[in-house]
């Protein structure tokens, strides 16, 4: 056989179970879900950040980062609502490097996927304890949400993942809002038909039952940017992107028309230094175009401690061991940046 089946993993129920949230947990984030879908049903004028480090390697210094997030949020409250990245699970183009801590909780370490789904848990869950922020994940594995579905504030689908049906389909039973990246390609209409797909209702096969999802009316659009032909990375946050994401939403019954800008990626070509003048630029158009402010709900920003990334085993505290991410100095300074600039 091709496969080795190492183990049986316990069902999503029985994790819970055994790492359940209290009560008072469970209000902080249905407080704060609610609190999200009206910023996205336009009921809130709050801008989103969605914010972190590519991926969260480490569980102390990923606390400590969001520990520092809370610290800013209180100062911005009355403009800006942070969502913290806690991304546990990381695509790799190739298949090959560090998937994240679902697949390794120690990336020094051989792939243990039990205890990587007790890592996971327990950092969303320490991050809700200890700050009061329900955090956000990508959907890596459609079937892998439930470990999760307690405790997370916002979702994404990856631009390798958004034409993928099981994606499209767990989304429209999702009950927060779930961001649809514009695929690598940077086809549009991929990303919007997905939206349309996760809005509606369905039956499908998750987990092994037979399903019925409600659609979720706050699945919406983020751009990231992509690759043409030739390698090259294009953005598409300007004006001029906006104005048309803009247009082709009206040309739709789409709930909740939005958009949040992923400010690294192709956008900025892995450049990270460029989410400060992007994240700007973004918030230019906002005051130019009453449509465009209408439509742009936020922000998704790389940032962690250090500045840039490492490779695995040099041990920097806090500094990425996958994509380049702002460093706390410079993060801190555009989050107040933000908000004098809304």
């Amino acid at each position: 056989m091709g496969m080795t089946f190492e183990r049986k993993l316990p069902i999503p129920q029985e994790v819970k179970k055994q790492y359940p949230l209290s009560e008072q947990l469970k209000k902080i984030v249905d407080l704060r879900n609610e609190e999200v879908k009206s910023i996205f049903s336009g009921k809130s004028n709050k801008f989103i950040l969605i914010i972190g480090p590519c991926s969260a390697d480490n569980e102390d210094s990923v606390i400590d980062y969001i520990t520092r997030l809370k610290t800013i949020q209180e100062k911005v409250n009355d403009k800006i609502f942070i969502i913290p990245r806690i991304y546990t699970n990381k695509p790799r183009t190739t298949g090959d490097g560090y998937k994240g801590m679902l697949h390794q909780p120690n990336p020094n370490e051989k792939p243990d996927m039990y205890k990587g789904i007790v890592s996971i848990r327990e950092l969303h869950m320490r991050a809700l304890k200890e700050t009061g922020f329900s955090c956000a994940d990508e959907m890596l594995y459609p079937e892998n949400y439930r470990y999760l579905s307690d405790v997370l504030g916002y979702v994404a689908i990856g631009a390798r993942s958004v034409e993928n049906q099981q994606h499209r389909l767990t989304a429209s039973g999702i009950d927060i809002p779930v961001g649809m990246k514009n695929p690598t390609g940077g086809d549009i209409s991929v990303m919007m038909n997905s939206i349309t797909a996760a809005q509606h209702k369905h039956t499908y096969i998750y987990r092994g039952w037979e399903v019925h999802s409600d659609g979720n009316p706050y699945a919406h659009a983020i751009l990231r940017g992509y690759v043409n032909k030739h390698g090259q990375a294009i953005p598409n946050y300007h004006y001029e992107d906006l104005i048309h994401l803009y247009e082709e939403y009206q040309k739709t019954n789409l709930n909740n028309p939005a958009v949040i800008i992923d400010t690294n990626h192709s956008n900025s070509g892995k450049k990270y230094l460029e989410q400060i003048r992007i994240s700007k630029e973004v918030l230019h158009s906002m005051k130019l175009s009453k449509e465009i402010k209408g439509l742009v709900k936020g922000l998704m920003i790389e940032s962690y401690i250090e500045d840039g990334c490492q490779k695995i085993g040099e041990g920097v505290y806090g500094k990425s061991i996958t994509d380049p991410c702002l460093g706390w100095e410079k993060t801190e300074k555009l989050i107040l940046d933000i908000a004098d600039l809304l």
